[in-house]
């Protein structure tokens, strides 16, 4: 191991009590925007208040949202009216999406939303209260335009301060703690001697600690977390770094930096950062064995192989980067043949407990015929539960890609390491079609410092209800078709799925436009010729699952499972003829 940076910066917060603490600010004024937590922020202000300085302490981070449950007591209200501003450096609905999910926290007041077009950063609010009188509020969401550490340019939430002391005002921006800490991790592996050849390391480590404590939301698995949403910055903005470096273009799947791994934790300190470079872990967590109808969390690896192997097919195997074994396992009958797969992306989890479940109930059937995959990311799928250890509920995409630090779908050459699985599943059967079990953030998703928006992922930044996607080779549309309509006519028997896909679709709509998929018989679905796969049919499902856990999990894992049985049915069916 070796420490490529390290650093450790004072607390904005502490920076600003100590500096209006001074008497000379007594009478002063102060309006500060911070990415501290409520808790935080309100005793800062209290410690002014003490030295009699008039301070209000805000939150930089979806400062709307914020307004409301801080602010206002939505208890009163009767109507809620919002004009949203519009930047020409943000997409046209950024500012929208940042007052998710604040419909859902208003206990069924209605809420109008209107685009201002204005470009100043700020929300026009009018609200009208059940004694019928009404109130206005400019709430101002403090952004700055800015290059990012491979040369887009951004306009970003920051940290924002304004002093009002006698005939003297300043209002400017103020570099957080937070947004301080980012630029300092991009610099320093920017600046880094990482050598021509990916990869570039085996495990590249960011640890940070913060001193933000989590704020839950009471809608659905909501959680405002700066250190869930600075994991996800560091890890995609370090992406961006390496594929700019290695001359690829911004999103290319095939990079191979190695493991990039941000572990961020809490502190009562100042906030700090240690960069170092590790080999790559090779321990599997351990547990107890779940029965997997009502495995209400993600399976520990033990538990997949064992299941895989108790159903007597013929184990065929690759191997990770770090020397893990890809199993999977081949049931020779009669039927077509179908390929299963899940844990391509390792945080994607319910795929893996419905496929296994799926297998259980085709390998009971005369004449089943089929591969399955369950786990195809070992590393993945290790270091998901590794960083699951300290906090659960995150999505975690830094264990979305293989040790290599690419999308094991993408790779090619000889060297097909974890893909080997799939190709070795395809000259076993011949299969038409290959049932892909994936999942989505079953939450926000954000890039705070870089734009708000998740680069390259915008239309996954809310959840939208189940979904499904195929892809298919030349010629193979009218199948492709028979296929989606089949399917979705059997999940739709589900008892309350479309209700709950509406429900999420409704939300998605309002905060953030159109959801650009169409809908067959009440799920959203995407249909496309795509000639990367060696399969014909390609169905791919795509469940809000990211960090469910219980009833929810077990309805996600049902769900999977009974989307891997229609797609078989039809197979068999002859409607893919």
């Amino acid at each position: 191991m070796s420490i490529v940076f390290q650093q450790s910066i004072e607390r904005s917060l502490e920076q600003l009590v100590a500096r209006f603490s001074d008497p000379a600010m007594r009478g002063a004024t102060v309006e500060a925007w911070l990415f501290d937590d409520r808790q935080s922020r309100q005793a800062a202000a209290r410690q002014l208040q003490a030295c009699g300085v008039n301070a209000r302490l805000r939150s930089a981070y979806k400062p709307l949202l914020h307004f409301f449950l801080e602010e206002v007591d939505c208890q009163q209200l009767a109507a809620i009216t919002l004009r949203y501003p519009n930047h020409p450096a943000a997409a046209k609905n950024r500012f929208l999406l940042e007052t998710y999910p604040l419909t859902k926290l208003v206990d069924k007041v209605p809420v109008q939303f209107h685009a201002s077009e204005k470009d100043d950063c700020t929300y026009e609010v009018m609200l009208t209260f059940h004694d019928g009188h009404q109130e206005q509020h400019a709430v101002f969401a403090p952004n700055r335009l800015h290059q990012d550490s491979v040369g887009q340019t951004l306009l970003s939430p920051t940290g924002w301060l304004t002093v009002v002391q006698r005939d003297t005002v300043s209002s400017e921006r103020f570099e957080t703690d937070i947004e301080r800490l980012f630029q300092q991790i991009m610099t320093a592996i920017g600046d880094y001697d990482w050598g021509e050849r990916e990869p570039y390391f085996e495990e590249l480590n960011i640890a940070v600690q913060l001193a933000v404590k989590e704020q839950p939301l009471a809608y659905g698995h909501e959680v405002i977390s700066l250190a869930e949403a600075l994991h996800e910055d560091i890890y995609f903005s370090l992406l961006e770094v390496f594929q700019q470096k290695s001359g690829r273009p911004l999103g290319d799947r095939g990079l191979q930096p190695g493991q990039i791994v941000p572990e961020i934790s809490y502190t009562d300190g100042n906030p700090s950062v240690c960069i170092r470079l590790c080999g790559l872990s090779t321990q599997d967590a351990s547990g107890v064995a779940q029965e997997l109808t009502t495995a209400a969390a993600p399976l520990y690896a033990r538990q997949i192989t064992e299941e895989l192997t108790r159903l007597g097919g013929e184990i065929y195997t690759a191997a990770s980067r770090s020397g893990r074994i890809v199993y999977g396992s081949y049931t020779k009958g009669s039927d077509q043949p179908m390929m299963i797969s899940a844990g391509q992306h390792a945080n994607e989890t319910s795929g893996v407990v419905g496929a296994l479940r799926a297998a259980q109930q085709l390998h009971a059937r005369q004449g089943a015929h089929f591969t399955l995959s369950p786990q195809e990311n070992p590393d993945g799928y290790a270091l998901h539960q590794r960083l699951c250890a300290v906090y659960p509920h995150h999505m975690h995409h830094a264990a979305r890609y293989t040790a290599l630090g690419d999308d094991l779908e993408y790779r090619t050459g000889e060297a097909l390491w974890e893909k080997a699985i799939r190709v070795q599943a395809q000259a076993l059967t011949g299969s038409r079609l290959h049932v892909n079990l994936h999942g989505y953030p079953s939450h926000e998703w954000t890039r705070p410092f870089s734009g708000y928006l998740p680069r390259g992922f915008e239309m996954w930044t809310l959840p939208k209800g189940f979904f499904l996607i195929v892809n298919h080779h030349a010629g193979w549309a009218r199948q492709a078709e028979r296929l989606l309509d089949a399917v979705t006519r059997q999940l739709a028997a589900i008892d309350g799925l479309v209700a709950d896909n509406n429900v999420q679709i409704a939300l998605f709509e309002e905060c953030a436009g159109e959801t650009g998929f169409r809908l067959l018989n009440g799920f959203p679905c995407l249909l496309g010729e795509d000639a990367r796969h060696t399969v014909p049919l390609t169905l791919i499902t795509e469940y809000p699952d990211e960090t469910l856990y219980g009833a929810d999990f077990i309805r996600a894992h049902t769900v999977q499972m009974a989307t891997v049985i229609a797609a078989y049915d039809a197979l068999q069916s002859g409607l893919l003829d």
